[in-house]
């Protein structure tokens, strides 16, 4: 088991953090020390990371040497079994407009265009949290072949739906905004709703699956 370090963040948060690789069963760990502090009086917020945690309390209130020893104990007894995450699939269109930076990815692998988008289909992701903007999920499980690092110079405007790569992970915008990552494709589904409960469309633990639903030239 990874031993995390747990240290102040400022007056009123604490981190648990372990070291790097990120890895699946370490952020089982995450999971379920996020869970368990949720239940924690004084608690204000729990927010899971890769590989690390931050809990958010009432400072007039909690104790932090207490809390510092529940959060140790919480992840000593996390267990890295599987957890009951969803199946998702993601239906992309590859390629063309919908992702200028397919033939980027493939001549940096070294892969053909048809490759790139057949190995990126045929991988099971896992959600491991949640950030950047709402609802969008940094998931593990690209495989090395298709990693490729961020654009030199990022867009000014990524369309909402979009799928791309950035070094060691594949994610999706869930909203138009400025964006560093190699686009590959774009689904049309909806990755942030608030008037939907949960609003976010994947949740951490969720295995994701992308299908094929166009390739463009």
């Amino acid at each position: 088991m990874t031993e995390p370090r747990i240290f102040p963040f400022g007056d009123t948060a604490l981190v648990c953090e372990a070291p790097p690789p990120a890895t699946l069963d370490c952020q089982r760990r995450v999971w379920a020390a996020a869970q368990a502090a949720r239940h924690w009086p004084h608690v204000l917020e729990v927010v899971p990371g890769m590989n690390n945690l931050t809990v958010i309390f009432d400072p007039l209130e909690a104790d932090p040497d207490d809390l510092a020893a529940k959060l140790k104990a919480a992840w000593e007894r996390a267990s890295a079994a599987p957890n009951a995450g969803r199946d998702v699939e993601i239906p992309v269109q590859y390629g063309g407009e919908y992702g200028p930076d397919l033939k980027a990815v493939s001549d940096h692998t070294g892969l053909s265009v048809k490759e790139v988008v057949e190995r990126h289909s045929s991988g099971e992701y896992i959600v491991f949290f949640l950030g950047f903007q709402p609802g969008f999920a940094y998931m593990g499980g690209l495989e090395e072949a298709l990693h490729t690092p961020r654009r030199a110079e990022p867009r000014l405007e990524v369309p909402a739906g979009s799928v791309g790569i950035g070094g060691a992970q594949t994610g999706i915008y869930p909203a138009t905004s400025p964006g560093g990552w190699q686009l590959i494709g774009r689904t049309s589904l909806k990755l942030f709703d608030p008037s939907r409960n949960p609003p976010t469309l994947l949740q951490p633990g969720d295995r994701v699956r992308f299908t094929i639903a166009g390739l463009h030239p």
